[in-house]
């Protein structure tokens, strides 16, 4: 039975530096096929198919269960090995099964572990992976609404 401060979810995760955004959504989303798009563009290799969430403090905590530390599905190409660091600050979440429609959204927001945390929708382009990795090397997205 898992704690109030702890979650597992089907989900994947990498970091830059010690932010991290959890990717989630159904099987065959594109979870891993984002992750591994950013791990070839700098990002590091959280946890692929389940990441534990854990309270620490006021922030929240990704880790990989010890059998996955490391791997990561390629479909079609099978487990790979790659680097990876664990644990590390959930900093975004995306939302693989959601498609962004508007050219500018609106702030959506996630919580976890009683934690709010900025919410993508997947867009389907190729500059969503260098957008994601961007938003977690910079402080976010920008708001030039009035």
């Amino acid at each position: 039975m898992a704690s109030t401060d702890t979650l597992v979810l089907h989900a994947t995760a990498v970091a830059v530096g010690d932010r991290a955004v959890l990717i989630t959504g159904a099987s065959g989303s594109g979870k891993s096929s984002l992750a591994l798009e950013m791990m070839a563009r700098g990002a590091t290799l959280v946890a692929d198919d389940r990441v534990i969430l854990s309270k620490s403090g006021t922030d929240v905590m990704l880790t990989c269960p010890d059998p996955l530390c490391g791997m990561i599905e390629a479909r079609g190409v099978g487990l790979l090995h790659a680097h990876h660091r664990s644990p590390a600050g959930l900093a975004l979440v995306v939302d693989m099964d959601q498609t962004e429609i508007d050219r500018l959204p609106p702030h959506r927001v996630i919580t976890y572990l009683s934690q709010t945390f900025p919410l993508l929708h997947n867009v389907d382009t190729r500059h969503f992976p260098a957008a994601v990795l961007q938003y977690l090397h910079g402080k976010g997205r920008a708001d030039l609404r009035p």
